[in-house]
């Protein structure tokens, strides 16, 4: 249990660790550059889209869309006969943010897991899911769609 719990803190401490780095260095939080790398990637993305590209809730995205916005590291349009669409785009200051911040954008973390093979993936899906019931944690629904570097 405690090597565990050594690889939990090393983890805990890797992700804290490169949040700072991301800030001082891009000045946007690591929930913003992600959501800066994935929007780069999909110019013209949708604000729900953006929302489950980071497992996110949507009125999350669209406050940290606002934030982006007011530093000009985003531009939003409103498409559709009704102008209900919202469609995002990095500016040029955005794009400079993403040049300027470390690797990887998206988070070490989420690197990290996006590095494991599916089988090495699921695994740990399903260990950490039974460590989660045993915590019994309360507001799941919340702790499962706050970013990472807003906690």
């Amino acid at each position: 249990m405690l090597a565990v719990l050594q690889q939990f803190r090393v983890v805990v401490r890797s992700v804290r660790t490169h949040y700072d780095h991301v800030e001082k260095r891009s000045g946007v939080s690591g929930a913003q550059l992600w959501a800066l790398t994935r929007i780069n990637e999909r110019p013209g993305i949708k604000v729900g889209e953006l929302a489950r590209a980071l497992a996110i809730h949507q009125s999350t995205a669209s406050n940290m869309l606002e934030r982006l916005g007011a530093l000009k590291l985003v531009k939003k349009r409103r498409e559709g006969d009704d102008q209900r669409v919202v469609t995002v785009f990095v500016t040029p200051l955005g794009k400079a943010a993403l040049k300027s911040a470390p690797q990887p954008l998206i988070g070490v973390l989420q690197q990290a897991l996006s590095d494991l093979a599916p089988e090495a993936l699921k695994g740990l899906h399903r260990h950490l899911e039974a460590v989660v019931q045993s915590m019994r944690v309360r507001d799941l629904a919340r702790a499962r769609s706050t970013p990472l570097s807003d906690m």
